[in-house]
């Protein structure tokens, strides 16, 4: 499709979401201006009809008011990025953060730029590196007037109703079938993405564990220490089963009520590595699921999932070990119990 209201858009950050933001744009008919400290990413992107700048000041100077300018930036970046872009700018013109940023950093930012009249827009921007071609799920926070005005982009942007079957029940009008929601004041966009990805935790964790418990349902087929600091398997023959866990994973995207986008793509890695092979189980937490447990406990909300999610990403990458640590020292000591190692 083509847009029937082209806007002239500043993209700031061509990382895997920034650039492909801006092709989508460009398909549907937007003209972007683009920026980012590595000059290759520019000149990839302007050979692909973009207009590339050379720096925040270039690209303030080639866009048209009132200006519109998108950053894809990590949090940590955002406001230092402000500070040099904001003296630039004019007012009537519009920041969007398009990244993971705090809900409360933008409430505190769109003040700051109200008083210089400037408008800020939060958006929170879900699809990773897919969502060039099946759109990115937009959730929105910002004034009225800004919002409605850099529709035509949150339009083209979004995935559309596409092949998602209707809500049977659903008949209020609006855009969230669309892919896109305005979802209140400053801060309610990240507010909404951040609840999202603290859900997305919980989410591939069950799905995780799940099928490493499936994986290990052999446990009964192998030998087992008999001493006093192993417990014993009571029913080894109730464990006797060599499960091909690429293969559940497959079975489970067709039809079962746990089937999913996020089951579809273990299914792929799985296809490709059955044992996984590469991942040595290091999993990252960029922000969002601390925020979102520290919001729960705000509002006072039991989120004994999301949590949990969280604090296994902080175990994954070692951080328990001081505590596993004082642990087997406290068993020694009180028990005499030696540690096993392997």
């Amino acid at each position: 499709m083509t847009t029937a209201r082209p806007m002239k858009l500043g993209m700031v950050g061509l990382g895997r979401m920034g650039a492909n933001l801006v092709r989508r744009l460009m398909r549907d008919g937007h003209r972007c201006v683009v920026y980012d400290l590595d000059e290759t990413a520019v000149r990839e992107l302007t050979g692909e009809g973009a207009i590339g700048a050379t720096s925040l000041e270039d690209l303030v100077a080639k866009l048209e008011k009132p200006r519109a300018v998108w950053l894809m930036l990590p949090a940590a970046v955002v406001q230092p990025t402000l500070d040099e872009l904001v003296p630039l700018l004019e007012p009537d013109d519009t920041v969007i953060d398009g990244g993971n940023s705090f809900y409360r950093d933008d409430i505190a930012r769109a003040k700051r730029l109200a008083a210089q009249r400037l408008h800020y827009v939060d958006c929170g921007t879900s699809g990773g590196v897919w969502g060039l071609e099946r759109g990115y799920c937009l959730m929105i926070g910002g004034e009225d007037a800004a919002v409605r005005r850099l529709d035509p982009v949150f339009r083209t942007i979004a995935p559309g109703r596409g092949d998602a079957e209707p809500t049977p029940s659903r008949t209020r009008n609006g855009t969230a079938p669309d892919g896109y929601l305005h979802c209140g004041p400053s801060g309610a966009g990240h507010f909404v993405k951040m609840v999202h990805n603290g859900v997305e935790y919980g989410m591939m964790g069950a799905i995780a564990e799940g099928l490493s418990i499936i994986r290990h349902a052999n446990v009964g087929e192998k030998g087992r220490a008999t001493d006093a600091e192993t417990a014993p398997l009571r029913d080894p023959e109730a464990y006797q089963y060599d499960i091909d866990v690429a293969d559940v994973a497959e079975v489970w995207r067709r039809g079962s009520v746990v089937g999913s986008w996020l089951v579809d793509l273990i299914a792929d890695a799985l296809a490709r590595s059955p044992q996984l092979d590469g991942f040595e189980g290091r999993v990252s937490d960029s922000g969002e699921g601390r925020w979102t447990v520290n919001a729960a406990i705000d509002e006072s909300v039991p989120a004994p999932v999301i949590t949990s999610a969280l604090i296994e990403r902080f175990e994954s990458r070692g951080l328990g070990h001081f505590t596993d640590a004082a642990l087997s020292a406290m068993r020694s000591e009180f028990g005499g119990h030696a540690e096993k190692r392997g």
